[in-house]
């Protein structure tokens, strides 16, 4: 009946310190989301169509199926992604870690003693030692009772939040540089078409001229001004080929290979040119953007480190408790009865040389800094996508230029060549037809590179798309659950 009744009081003492907890209080300063008072209605440079985002795999717009296979390849084997996974699967068992301190700690002890000396007292004569052995398993509990664990647990739920959109911003950037470099292939491999095309018809030119001279038809300068001509081209070769050469290499690593060769199965000019992309409201990007996300939920994380910072200035209540079977007969292993014990402890700063309360200005001057990164994070979100919207709206301006410009050096071209043959004008003439002709050449593929990327950048200024409709709807469903 006694050891009932020992039962009770220390179950008592249990129930009593839960009470305890569940009125503590929660010192620091709750999250509050940053607002933007002057947050504009509109992009810079948008249409007034554009008033939806989008949701899918922009990538793969372009119906391109080499690119839509090297963006896959991507996914699963970048060496960059796989850590932002692994990093999430890192916070998420520190959170675990984190919450476990709420609860209290199941420990099992035990010890045996032969002597007259218990630690503490002396027990028995020098000349008769005692024996003495008990086994209990025991509670430790440091009560929360100024939300210390909670604040941390609160921190590290936002730090796991925040590696998930940082996965997701690695994921886009991979998507973003794949799609990007394979442009850049196809503009060095159209280059190297163009600057093959060039040496080969300045292969033909400088064969006819060098037999003009030596029949005497034109001077020795018109041989040296195609010759100079012809070694340009043959520069311009080995220049692509060392272009492409190394975006191979690089499009290698982001898939998570070593460098090899790039397969490409349309060229640069048979690419689709996606629909206008709708840049959608400003306050949608603030929702959208993984890394302004991430962001946000950093300073969360944060923020809760103040509340533990504040909470180390008070003092620490713990409990512990045991109970198990003790004998002072250990030869015998008889059980002499149940032992028990309940404890309530107290420890906490009194002075420390202002050692506590700096650490509640570190947290909070770390806090302030965090708010400015995601300010800036925004700000520069909002330049990327005013940036992307100009491009694409310029490049295409450009683009119909250049195409016009290289419509009529090729004409030109072939015109002088014309004069000349039927001395009408100078090689000069010829040599600046040439060169123009090779230039527009070489800038309307740059700028075709550049508009498809424009849509690239667009794309990943707005947040990207999302690899499948579950992922879509997961991510939509989580911005509803948790957004601080």
């Amino acid at each position: 009946m006694g050891t009932i009744n020992k039962i009770t009081s220390f179950n008592a003492v249990i129930l009593m310190t839960v009470l305890v907890l569940l009125t503590g209080c929660l010192v620091g300063p709750d999250f509050e989301q940053p607002q933007f008072e002057d947050l504009p209605d509109e992009f810079r440079f948008s249409t007034p169509s554009d008033q939806e985002e989008v949701n899918l795999k922009w990538w793969e717009l372009f119906n391109d199926p080499m690119l839509v296979s090297l963006v896959n390849t991507a996914l699963n084997e970048n060496k960059d992604l796989l850590i932002a996974i692994s990093r999430i699967e890192e916070a998420r068992s520190f959170l675990v870690f984190t919450k476990a301190d709420l609860y209290p700690r199941f420990d099992l002890q035990g010890g045996a003693n032969k002597g007259n000396f218990t630690g503490t007292l002396i027990v028995s004569d020098p000349d008769e030692p005692s024996n003495s052995a008990f086994i209990s398993p025991v509670v430790n509990w440091e009560i929360d009772f100024w939300g210390k664990f909670r604040r941390a647990n609160e921190s590290a739920k936002a730090q796991l939040l925040a590696t998930e959109y940082a996965k997701t911003t690695v994921q886009i950037s991979l998507i973003s540089e794949v799609v990007g470099a394979y442009f850049m292939l196809l503009d060095f491999k159209e280059r190297l078409r163009v600057s093959e095309q060039t040496l080969e018809s300045r292969d033909e030119s400088l064969v006819i001229i060098q037999k003009r001279l030596d029949r005497g038809v034109i001077p020795e300068i018109d041989l040296n001004q195609a010759a100079v001509q012809r070694e340009i081209a043959a520069a311009a070769v080995p220049i692509n080929k060392r272009l492409i050469s190394q975006t191979e290499n690089a499009i290698s690593i982001l898939l998570g290979k070593f460098p090899e060769g790039i397969k490409t199965d349309l060229d640069l000019y048979q690419q689709t040119i996606p629909p206008n992309v709708p840049s959608g409201l400003p306050s949608t990007l603030l929702e959208r953007r993984p890394d302004i996300l991430e962001a946000l939920y950093l300073i969360q994380a944060q923020n809760a480190l103040i509340g533990v910072a504040v909470a180390e200035r008070f003092p620490a209540i713990s409990l512990s408790g045991a109970l198990g079977v003790a004998t002072t007969d250990t030869a015998q292993l008889t059980v002499d009865g149940f032992a028990w014990s309940v404890a309530a402890g107290l420890a906490g700063p009194i002075f420390n040389f202002g050692q506590d309360k700096a650490r509640v200005e570190i947290e909070e001057t770390r806090t302030e800094q965090a708010l400015y990164i995601y300010q800036n994070v925004v700000l520069n979100a909002f330049r990327e996508v005013s940036d992307s919207l100009v491009e694409i709206q310029t490049y295409r301006v450009q683009i119909v230029a250049l195409k016009s410009q290289v419509k009529a050096a090729e004409n030109a071209n072939r015109l002088s060549k014309l004069r000349y043959d039927q001395g009408f004008s100078s090689y000069l003439e010829v040599l600046d037809s040439e060169r123009s002709q090779f230039s527009a050449q070489l800038d309307l593929s740059q700028a075709t590179q550049e508009y498809y990327n424009s849509y690239v950048r667009l794309y990943k200024a707005l947040g990207g798309g999302w690899i499948s409709p579950e992922e879509m709807s997961e991510s939509e469903n989580a911005e509803k659950l948790e957004t601080p």
